[in-house]
């Protein structure tokens, strides 16, 4: 794992230092932008991407206004997109699933949980799960 980057996208400091810490326990290399407003761009200019952590709730541009630029992006289309909210319902991710997220994580994360969840999904599974 510890060649993978990260990019998490969350306006919020503490869930931030949180998942960083959880992604440097098991070694990942972790970017951080806090809105979804010119979440490509930025994307655009990381050496090495494999997944993107997507809050839904953000300032400017939220989560599926982002994950719509993602998906025009030649070089970062086929990067998988992970719902992260805190709004975990079954109709949220029902509507993340109809978006063309590539999976859903429900707030808040659960420490014991979160490695496993993210070594699965950097495998290549699918993901959604509420985390209560």
């Amino acid at each position: 794992m510890t060649d993978k980057t990260v990019l998490v996208v969350e306006d919020n400091v503490s869930n931030f230092v949180l998942i960083a810490r959880m992604l440097g326990f098991l070694g990942i290399h972790c970017e951080w932008k806090t809105s979804g407003y010119e979440v490509v761009e930025y994307a655009d200019t990381l050496p090495k991407l494999d997944l993107i952590l997507m809050d839904i709730r953000l300032p400017y541009e939220d989560g599926y206004g982002a994950l719509k630029k993602i998906r025009q992006s030649e070089r970062l289309k086929n990067i998988p997109v992970i719902a992260v909210t805190a709004e975990a319902s079954l109709e949220q991710m029902e509507k993340a699933r109809k978006a063309g997220f590539d999976g859903f994580l429900g707030k808040p994360l659960d420490p014991d949980k979160f490695p496993d969840q993210i070594q699965r999904i950097l495998n290549g599974e699918s993901v959604w799960e509420m985390n209560y």
